[in-house]
């Protein structure tokens, strides 16, 4: 089958750490993309629907538990709630990676013809500190990138963007799993930057119609991602 020719000779390595020499065509990442959405849509919509409802409850049940004495003074009690509902914030932007994690891998498996599930949305909170730890890090630096010369914040929030999926995939630690994916992808930064920028506007273009070509779109947008991945990494754990 063609799916099988091209799991097999369009797939990358990594040795020690580090990627071996790759090079992809957007447009026949996108085909693909496209070719494998067929039969992958439910998992993945699935999958951000749990996802998205796991973190409303969480969000819902913090909020139960804010609980100020009313005899406090207001401003005291408004710079109060500020500050924790920016915690609560920060905790669910934080708290959705384990959730995406999964979300992740479905497009990995899909890359390779394995079998996907929405219930891989729960498969890999094993590596949720690493993961957490991974964002904060990653987060830290980017924000950093941002606030010196903007410049370096716009390259690392794209040189990180394999980080997780090294994380699971290739079971790597925090920092191997930033370095890898950044030295990866610095290979073709720009190329990357640009297949990112396309999937953004098919995005918006899909969203204009009530959104209904979302359901397409977001499926491909994932099955994009685990294209990349192969064809640069190459694909362990599957």
């Amino acid at each position: 089958m063609q799916t099988d020719q091209i799991n097999h000779s369009l797939s990358g390595s990594t040795h020690e750490g580090i990627a071996a020499p790759y090079d992809f065509e957007i447009m026949d990442v996108i085909k693909e993309a496209w070719q494998r959405t067929s039969g992958f849509k439910g998992a993945v919509l699935g999958a951000y629907a749990i996802s998205f409802i796991c973190l409303s409850v969480i969000g819902f049940a913090g909020l139960l538990f804010l609980d100020v004495n009313p005899d406090v003074n207001p401003f005291v009690v408004q710079e109060l709630l500020s500050i924790i509902y920016d915690s609560l914030n920060f905790g669910i932007t934080i708290l959705r990676y384990p959730f995406f994690a999964g979300i992740m891998m479905m497009g990995i498996h899909r890359a390779v013809d394995a079998p996907v599930s929405y219930k891989m949305t729960f498969s890999y909170f094993s590596f949720t500190l690493r993961i957490i730890l991974a964002v904060i890090c990653m987060s830290v630096l980017i924000v950093l990138g941002f606030v010196l010369l903007v410049i370096p914040g716009i390259y690392l929030s794209i040189a990180y963007m394999f980080m997780v999926h090294l994380i699971i995939d290739k079971k790597m630690g925090v920092w191997d799993a930033m370095e890898t994916s950044r030295k990866a992808v610095t290979q073709h930064w720009f190329k990357l930057f640009f297949t990112g920028v396309l999937i953004i506007s098919i995005h918006v273009i899909s969203a204009i119609p009530l959104g209904i070509g979302l359901i397409w779109t977001i499926p491909m947008h994932v099955a994009i991602q685990g294209i990349l991945y192969r064809r640069i990494f190459g694909v362990e754990s599957v």
